[in-house]
């Protein structure tokens, strides 16, 4: 189809949505049928989406769809939903009255957030690291358009991506609103033209932006976020709490306004805020936050000033990630992901009505109890309420900062292969994660410890089996697989076999330091392997340095940025401006073009597992 015709057809359909919002209309782990009747929940852990009569309170169907389903949304009136498959990298088309899946639309990688039109006849999808949106006809199970934020060097490595996850449609305008993932900037697109017409700009601190939701009537839109004070290295006041406020219209004045959750309620502190929805009726904001099991039910004050007064304070349970009002505003959703529960809420009282189990524990009893550590922010983890394990790794993610520690400059790694890849710490400082018992007792979390009475300094007796909890957050912490590189679902191209050859020639020594199935020569057998790789004196506050661990390059096309310090923003400059002296390998004689493909081939990382039968029988024994 040509574009021509595309947007012809898109600007007819768009003339049909210029509707009040709906459900639906913003991203989330939950949707609400626009009768009221059905619930749908998409259950990352377990790889399924539960539909739930809402009279009845029980689950009707779980539908198996893949690996980390992440968004959901009802199609029209019918009970019919669309479910973005992270880890597949599909589209799952599904029947909730039959339980049955009736499609499976493939996309480039990583989709998170979907909507879907009013009709019911198209979705939107935003696919995290390709940084684009996808626009899929129902009826034909065909991507009909792509839009990209674009001008932005992702696919040739020259920046690094900007993620996107959040995503809300907003007929009213005829515009579709994304936010960058970890960076909390904001983008929207005219969808008769498929063209960026304005964007929001965030503070440079601000982090960790899942969703976006649309007010029905005034040009409003609400942004759960973070902002990472990485000059803070205590726990009070280093992750803050945020709702954003976007004006949508164009023109002068404040357009963007950030309400610090942290003092909205006197000094009560809250944590990694989730989600936000908005009443039908849209005089109440209400917000989840994932690290202190809680939410703010908010006024909203349409002045274009304060535009949200705290009103309550609602107690809930194990990492909330979701929050729905029912069509009629009667009553709202949340999801407490690790209690696999769907609780209902009376709007006017805010008294607990139903709680629903949407789906069994898939974790295991270990597991669970170390991911419900990773994730809170309260005792005995956390002393202040400020900071938990997941505001720097996020599902084991990196949240693509550099922290100011006391150690000096130290860029926050991602947890996969981890449990292959001890020691860990850029200096080698802990040789088992039970150490992290250290952190939590420590300035920057001040939590009690999960450990009673005292424990070994690190590198010293090991702290494995002083605690159920400790070896449980231990367990978890170590349990992230490495994802696949989308650069190489083809295999390797032309260009990065040409990286590869020189990755491991003897001439450029990349594969002395990054050997073996991870990448990496860490391994927790004395005397450690570190390095000096040139870049201890580059920061004046680095008290541990020169020599470093090598961390692995497995999907280091998402890890940007590089090297302890963080002063490598992209791959090239790990080889150009942070390696004047050929210490971290002899790279100063290569080409651009050499250079360019030598980066092809570490963004291909994994391009297989790394983990194949026998491998892990003959690496180090690590607590997994």
């Amino acid at each position: 189809m040509s574009f021509a015709k595309l947007s012809f057809t898109t600007f007819i359909l768009c003339s049909i949505w210029c509707l009040p919002a709906s459900a639906g209309t913003s991203n989330s782990l939950l949707d609400i049928s626009p009768d009221g009747k059905w619930l749908a929940a998409t259950n990352r852990d377990n790889g399924t989406v539960s539909i739930v009569d809402l009279q009845s309170k029980k689950v009707v169907h779980e539908i198996p769809v893949g690996h980390h389903p992440e968004g959901v949304t009802f199609l029209g009136q019918s009970t019919n939903v669309a479910v973005t498959v992270y880890g597949d990298d599909q589209i799952v088309l599904a029947d909730g009255a039959t339980g049955k899946v009736t499609g499976r639309i493939a996309v480039e990688d990583e989709p998170y957030g979907i909507v879907a039109t009013p009709d019911g006849s198209r979705v939107f999808a935003t696919l995290e690291y390709p940084a684009k949106i996808v626009e899929i006809d129902v009826a034909t199970q065909k991507i009909v358009r792509t839009l990209d934020i674009g001008g932005n060097g992702i696919r040739s490595g020259s920046l690094a991506p900007p993620f996107l996850r959040g995503i809300a449609l907003s007929p009213s305008d005829n515009r579709l609103y994304v936010t960058e993932y970890l960076t909390a900037n904001v983008h929207a697109f005219d969808l008769s033209s498929g063209k960026e017409v304005d964007r929001w700009i965030a503070n440079a601190a601000d982090n960790i932006s899942r969703q976006i939701a649309i007010h029905p009537t005034r040009p409003k839109a609400y942004i759960p976020h973070i902002r990472s004070r990485t000059h803070v290295n205590r726990g009070e006041g280093s992750v803050v709490p945020f709702v954003g406020v976007l004006t949508t219209t164009a023109g002068e004045g404040r357009r963007r306004v950030t309400m610090p959750m942290d003092g909205f309620n006197s000094t009560f502190v809250v944590a990694n805020p989730w989600e936000t929805a908005i009443s039908p009726d849209a005089k109440t904001v209400v917000t989840v936050f994932a690290g202190t099991d809680d939410m703010y039910v908010c006024d909203v004050i349409n002045d274009d000033y304060r535009e949200l007064a705290h009103h309550q304070t609602v107690r809930l349970g194990h990492n909330p990630r979701a929050v729905k009002f029912a069509p009629d505003g009667s009553q709202f959703y949340v999801y407490n992901t690790l209690d696999f529960e769907v609780a209902g809420y009376n709007t006017n009282s805010l008294q607990k009505i139903s709680e629903i189990t949407v789906c069994e524990n898939p974790l295991g009893e270990e597991k669970l109890l170390g991911k419900i550590l990773f994730y809170t922010a309260l005792q005995p983890m956390v002393g202040r309420r400020w900071i938990s394990c997941s505001s720097c790794h996020p599902d084991g993610d990196s949240d693509g900062r550099t922290w100011q520690n006391p150690e000096g400059l130290r860029n926050t790694t991602a947890l996969y292969a981890m449990a292959w890849t001890h020691p860990l710490h850029w200096s080698a400082d802990r040789d088992e994660s039970q150490d992290f018992e250290h952190t939590i007792r420590g300035q920057l979390m001040q939590g009690q410890g999960l450990v009673r009475g005292a424990i070994h300094e690190s590198l010293d007796k090991p702290n494995k089996g002083l605690s159920k909890g400790l070896d449980a957050l231990a367990f978890y912490s170590n349990a992230h697989p490495v994802p696949m590189s989308p650069h190489s679902k083809e295999g390797l191209s032309d260009s990065a076999k040409r990286g590869k050859e020189l990755f491991f020639s003897a001439e450029t020594k990349c594969a002395t330091c990054h050997s073996g199935p991870y990448y990496s020569d860490s391994t927790p057998v004395k005397p450690y392997k570190l390095h000096d790789v040139g870049t201890g004196t580059s920061d004046k506050s680095e008290k541990m340095g020169p020599l470093y661990d090598t961390p692995t390059l497995l999907s280091v096309y998402r890890t940007a940025p590089y090297l302890h310090h963080g002063e490598a923003k992209t791959l090239e400059d790990v080889l150009r401006k942070c390696n004047p002296d050929d210490k971290h390998g002899k790279t100063s004689h290569l080409s651009d073009a050499q250079v360019a493909d030598l980066v092809e081939f570490m963004k291909a990382l994994p391009y297989e597992d790394p983990e194949p039968a026998g491998i892990a029988a003959k690496l180090p024994k690590v607590d997994r």
